[in-house]
């Protein structure tokens, strides 16, 4: 519902969020056919075993932090990021998942728990690629109306091409390229090995 050009929404009972439209580099390894790989597998379990050890270094006093990953690739990383928290961490993490319709006008979020189960608690929103901004600038619409004790940002790649006021509070690699060029995050499809590339 959009007044006077003022974003609002609400979130119904079923968990769905209808949002207004808002709207350093590193050495490459390999070569593919049109694809520059820029981290394998075991440089992206590093990358992501490090944002784990900052999320624990900034919240080790808290009993209870929501680790929310962006559907698709961005909960991918979440979920590895929770793993290695319940391993290291004397807090419990919860992991959340946000679908984004990125293609609306009036933009819509698909949320698969109680927007009111995070008051009060700590919140890593999570995503892959960070590029403009946009698709972390949703994410906190998610939030707006919780009273959260602390909202962080974690992505794997920063690609520094914000068009909107957002900072990654934790990224794995801070990567500098141009506007045309694209970057693939591979987590988990069958038949391929993790990697990042760029094209």
């Amino acid at each position: 519902m959009e007044r006077c050009k003022v974003a609002i929404f609400t979130v119904e009972s079923k968990g769905r969020v209808n949002i207004p439209t808002l709207q350093r580099s590193n050495i490459p390894t390999t070569m593919t056919d049109k694809h520059l790989l820029i981290l394998n597998s075991h440089q992206i379990d590093q990358k992501i075993t490090r944002i784990a050890y900052q999320i624990l270094e900034d919240n080790f006093e808290e009993e209870e932090i929501m680790v929310a990953g962006i559907l698709p690739s961005g909960e991918k990383v979440a979920a590895r990021i929770k793993a290695i928290l319940d391993e290291i961490a004397p807090f419990k993490s919860n992991l959340i998942g946000i679908e984004l319709d990125k293609q609306s006008s009036s933009l819509k979020a698909t949320i698969n728990f109680d927007i009111r189960d995070c008051s009060n608690k700590v919140v890593i929103l999570v995503d892959d690629v960070m590029n403009s901004g946009k698709t972390l600038a949703y994410g906190f619409g998610v939030f707006r109306d919780v009273p959260l004790k602390k909202l962080r940002t974690a992505v794997l790649i920063d690609r520094n091409h914000k068009r909107f006021p957002m900072t990654t509070d934790y990224a794995g690699m801070a990567l500098s390229t141009v506007l045309k060029e694209h970057v693939d995050v591979i987590l988990d499809e069958d038949g391929e090995e993790d990697g990042v590339y760029l094209r």
